[in-house]
This record gives structure tokens, C-alpha cells and sequence, in this order.
């Protein structure tokens, strides 16, 4: 089964690429930002379904739909648009469009249209597993796009539940301002070239709702909850995260209160502290899925993984979803600091993280002290 994706948004392209592998595991999808390279695609392997936005940098993607009406009368055809007015509707008739998408959209309505036009599922041909033998090749092999974090017990089913409610800012600042995976996706998307003015960066999930809108950040956050292993099954996954979380809140809680004090804008830190375990709630998604597919994972590959791979995933995760540099040396202050132009919010950020830290070393945090100007 073979689909093509037809949209410059990035975000919604992966959301739609995210929806057709929930409902038809086995796939393959082709996404594509411009008409041209779509003909292209259809020209080289054509397809059995096709979604496709109306308006793209180099036309309407009505030509592709055009292209495909004179070659194949049957396959269903999706139109994805800001305008599902009569008239529009009635401009491409001739098309024969199966469904027209609106934007935002509601995601139950875009679950339920795809599932009725993708062809049934071809239960004699079983999903492809990975060809890694070891969870060290397989997490190394993971494409940028299959890398993300798990949700925390219980957000699943209070995200699907605002899935079904219109959209509303204040009770998605409720759930994502104290979960990781929300607030990561959303500052990735709101920092991007889709949604960015190009101005201030956004650095807080305030900031990061507001430009994308309520309907938008509804979607993207909808978009995790598409994961196999959108929360972690298995107990001691479970309390390997439990454990990161734990830390990540007692951090959040310190720098509050250091920022008060030092007269500095908390949401900035807030997200680097949700963040600065982002490899390691990585590793333990991929661990999940792992073992969803089959494979056994003892205890001492999954440390060996955790301390070994974590900073590398991290990495992929902030080049991937174009994490701002501010934010990204937010996060980083956690760790170490700059040697040179440190600024007074990482000295903070590095001086709570030194508190909390398993060894504090009393001279170090009073010198952090008196350079955030607290002593």
C-alpha cells in the first residue's frame, strides 16, 4: 500500500504521515512540499491514495490531482484547504475530489475520512521488523522522525479527551505546560519556518500556543497520541521515567524559585528544565517499541543504552525538530556552562541543576551564587 503526501507544512505533513501509519502500519508514504516534485513521484511509483494541500509554493496542487484524474479515474484523491466553501468545491468538480480536509481540522473527522478510503489493511503480508540485531543498532538506525518522548501516565487519555472538545489554549497550557513531549513539539513547531514571523523566538508554551493557535497546537499534541508507545507499558520502563520526571519537576520547582529571586523570566527555564532529559525519555520510547516489536531488553542493555546513547539522541532531537539556539543553551547549562558571554539565566539554570546534583560541592554553588548575583 503506497500513499503520497502533498504539503509544505511540515508539521501537518507529518501529522498526516503519523495518522496513515495508525491506521495502516504497513504503508509506505511518500511526502513531498512542492507540485513539481509530486508529479514527479507519481510519475516514478504511483499510488493508492492522495493527499493533497491546495495552495504550495510553485501552484495549486490541483495540477498534480489533474495529472492523476488523466491516468487513473479510481484512486480516492483527499484535498486538504482553508476553503471548503461551496464555490471551491464546485471550481474542481471535475476532479472528482473522494474528501475535502479543512483546516485546522479535527482530527476524530481526518481519523474516520482516511480510514473509509485507504484500502484495507493485507493481513497476509505482516509488518517488516527491524532488520537491527541488538537495541544498540536498532535506536542508531531510528530515523530523525521516529524519535520522540513518551507522555507521562494518564496524559493519553486526557489528551484524546480535549480530542474531542473544541480546541482551547487555556486547557492545553493545563496539560503540556508540565509534559516534555507537548511542550517539546510545540516549541519545535511554533520556532519553525511555517509558523516563526521571524522575529522573537518562542521559548515558553505560552508563547508557542499563541503563535500556532488553538487548533494547530491541538493537532500537533493529538499527533503524539498516534504512537504505539505513546505512554510506556512495561513496568520498568515505567520506573526509569518516573525517576526523570521526578528530577524534572524538583528542577522546574528550584528554578522558579532562583528566578523570583534573581528577577528573571521563569518560562524560559521552565522549558529547558522539561527538557534536559530528553535523551534519555527518547531511549526509553525506543526501548518500548523495542520490546513491542518482540525482542527481549535486559535491564543492563537498557542502562548501557541510557548512559551511552542519551546525549547523542538528545542531539538528533534538537537539530531535528530546530530546537532555538537560546533554548538549546539553556538546556545545555544544565550540564556545563559557556566558557565565554555566560549569561545570568544559564548560571542559573546551571546552579539549581548543581544543587540538585548528586555531589554538590559547596564552593562551586556559592561561586554560582555570587555570579546570579545572590549572594
Amino acid at each position: 500500500m503506497r500513499v503520497i503526501i502533498l504539503e509544505d507544512d511540515a508539521w501537518i505533513a507529518d501529522l498526516l504521515r503519523q495518522i496513515v501509519h495508525s491506521l495502516r502500519p504497513q504503508a509506505q508514504i511518500s511526502c513531498q512540499v512542492s507540485v513539481s516534485a509530486a508529479l514527479a513521484e507519481w510519475q516514478r511509483q504511483s499510488a493508492d491514495l492522495v493527499i493533497c494541500d491546495w495552495n504550495l509554493p510553485d501552484g495549486p496542487g490541483t495540477r498534480l490531482l489533474e495529472q492523476i484524474r488523466k491516468q487513473d479515474s479510481q484512486i480516492p484523491l483527499v484535498m486538504i484547504t482553508g476553503r471548503a466553501d461551496r464555490d471551491s468545491v464546485l471550481e474542481v468538480r471535475s476532479l472528482r475530489i473522494n474528501a475535502f480536509i479543512s483546516k485546522p481540522f479535527q482530527m476524530p473527522k481526518v481519523l474516520d475520512c482516511l480510514n473509509r478510503l485507504l484500502p484495507s489493511a493485507d493481513l497476509s503480508f505482516p509488518a517488516s521488523s527491524s532488520l537491527a540485531s541488538n537495541f544498540s543498532e536498532f535506536l542508531s538506525s531510528q530515523a530523525a522522525d521516529e524519535l520522540d518522548m513518551p507522555l507521562q501516565a494518564g496524559t493519553l487519555d486526557k489528551l484524546r479527551a480535549l480530542g474531542r472538545q473544541p480546541a482551547d489554549l487555556r486547557q492545553l497550557h493545563n496539560l503540556g505546560r508540565d509534559e516534555p513531549a507537548i511542550t517539546a513539539r510545540l516549541l519545535a513547531a511554533a520556532n519553525s519556518a511555517q509558523y516563526s514571523s521571524g522575529g522573537e523566538v518562542c521559548l515558553s508554551l505560552t508563547q508557542a500556543l499563541q503563535t500556532l493557535g488553538a487548533g494547530t497546537s491541538l493537532n500537533i499534541a493529538l499527533g503524539l497520541a498516534l504512537n504505539p508507545a505513546a505512554e510506556l507499558e512495561d513496568a520498568e520502563l515505567q520506573l526509569q521515567a518516573m525517576a526523570a520526571y521526578e528530577q524534572i519537576q524538583v528542577l522546574c520547582q528550584r528554578l522558579a524559585e532562583l528566578a523570583a529571586a534573581c528577577r528573571l523570566d521563569p518560562a524560559p527555564l521552565h522549558s529547558a528544565a522539561l527538557l534536559h532529559r530528553m535523551g534519555e525519555l527518547c531511549v526509553l520510547q525506543q526501548a518500548q517499541r523495542w520490546r513491542n516489536s518482540g525482542h527481549t531488553l535486559s535491564l543492563e542493555e537498557l542502562s548501557q543504552a541510557l548512559s551511552g546513547a542519551s546525549s547523542e539522541v538528545a542531539a538528533r532531537l534538537k537539530i531535528h525538530w530546530r530546537l532555538p539556539n537560546p533554548l538549546r543553551e539553556l538546556i545545555g547549562a544544565c550540564y556545563a556552562l559557556p566558557t565565554i558571554n555566560t549569561k545570568r539565566e544559564a548560571i542559573v539554570m546551571h546552579l539549581a541543576a548543581s544543587e540538585l546534583g548528586p555531589q554538590p560541592d559547596s564552593a562551586k554553588l556559592a561561586r554560582l551564587r555570587r555570579l546570579a548575583g545572590l549572594s
